[in-house]
């Protein structure tokens, strides 16, 4: 059902989203970033993609992050991958079980898995590279937060991985694209994967003609009709984000009221956003001061700059620069030139209307 709120699993579940799995699936790149801001759709996207991969292996990064108090040691990453092997079934599951019967510190009670704390992740994926498997990482900027080294360990693995492990692939979704990329250091000479090719798949919200579709055929699975002037409504206000117009079509589902169903989602949104922004307040709180500015209509660096001397904080120019150019790459705003002079926008309409009623 369009409707239902948790991450799809199985293709018929998605709505317009064919192009970007066959991307998935046929690309022959050992590493492939999955792109996209938040609550566009790439948790959904990258499990109905393992789900159609024999040997797909799902990780979220952004949960050992938050599981182990904001820095994921190598214990909360070897769980996460005891899970994710014990979440497999079918034949799979037995091919991938014969691979890892060797393996030192992988134990086989049962039909169960464990990894011992003092197992080498090394190891574990040269078995997995036995079976061609395919391990997604969700919202893998989070691994910054890996060791002791902003995640260099990490990388080093992925690294022995794409120079070793001729089938094995790696499938890195993330948020936070400027980050990510910045993290990766693929075109960084410190970085161990410097030089590496990579694939990228960019999953971007619905235009408005598929944001009314997606509504439109939501409202049929549930056998509700509903007026154009309706959807067109939640459309206006939404955009095209598919996580706001699920929770849009739930709600008007149920009290069938526009002006209620958007307050309603505004709320969710905000509190799920206000989330957000806290932590990106406690890295500085000249962030959301920049957002704040941007959203009220001070979209040039001036404007910032003025907005932000308002609120007291005297920003030297080449750091309020990065400043900027750090949000631009966690995806919060991007630069628009439309006007002929740069300015800047939030690229998710929602999030901006929460910033207004700060």
């Amino acid at each position: 059902m369009l409707f239902d709120p948790r991450p799809k699993k199985r293709r018929e579940e998605l709505f317009d989203r064919n192009k970007e799995i066959g991307q998935l699936i046929n690309t022959k790149e050992p590493l492939t970033l999955l792109l996209g801001i938040r609550r566009v759709g790439k948790s959904s996207l990258l499990r109905v993609t393992l789900n159609e991969i024999e040997n797909g292996f799902y990780i979220d990064a952004r949960k050992m992050y938050f599981d182990s108090g904001g820095w994921i040691t190598s214990e909360s990453l070897i769980r996460e991958f005891e899970s994710a092997l014990n979440s497999l079934r079918g034949s799979v599951r037995g091919k991938v079980l014969e691979a890892l019967r060797h393996v030192k510190g992988v134990s086989l009670s049962g039909v169960r898995v464990e990894l011992s704390r003092d197992v080498r992740l090394s190891d574990v994926l040269e078995a997995l590279n036995e079976v061609g498997a395919v391990i997604g990482i969700d919202e893998a900027q989070y691994l910054r937060f890996y060791g002791a080294r902003g995640g260099k360990e990490f990388l080093a693995l992925l690294a022995y991985s794409y120079d070793n492990l001729d089938n094995l692939r790696f499938i890195l979704s993330g948020s936070e694209v400027g980050l990510l990329h910045d993290f990766l250091g693929i075109n960084d000479y410190g970085s161990p994967l410097y030089g590496r090719s990579h694939g990228e798949v960019v999953l971007k919200p619905f235009s408005r003609e598929l944001s009314i579709e997606f509504l439109r055929r939501g409202f049929s699975e549930i056998e509700m009709e509903v007026p154009h002037e309706v959807i067109e409504g939640a459309v206006n206000f939404l955009d095209g984000v598919p996580g706001w117009l699920v929770e849009f079509g739930r709600k008007y589902a149920e009290i069938r009221n526009l002006k209620g169903s958007l307050e309603y989602v505004f709320r969710q949104a905000k509190g799920f956003l206000n989330g957000e922004l806290k932590e990106l307040e406690r890295r500085s709180p000249r962030y959301v001061l920049i957002l704040e500015a941007i959203a009220m209509g001070r979209n040039r660096w001036e404007l910032i700059r003025d907005y932000l001397a308002s609120k007291g904080q005297n920003v030297p120019k080449s750091r309020l620069a990065e400043l900027i150019k750090n949000l631009e790459k966690m995806s919060w705003i991007e630069a628009d030139f439309g006007s002929g002079r740069k300015r800047y926008r939030i690229i998710d309409p929602v999030i901006e209307r929460v910033l207004m009623e700060r």
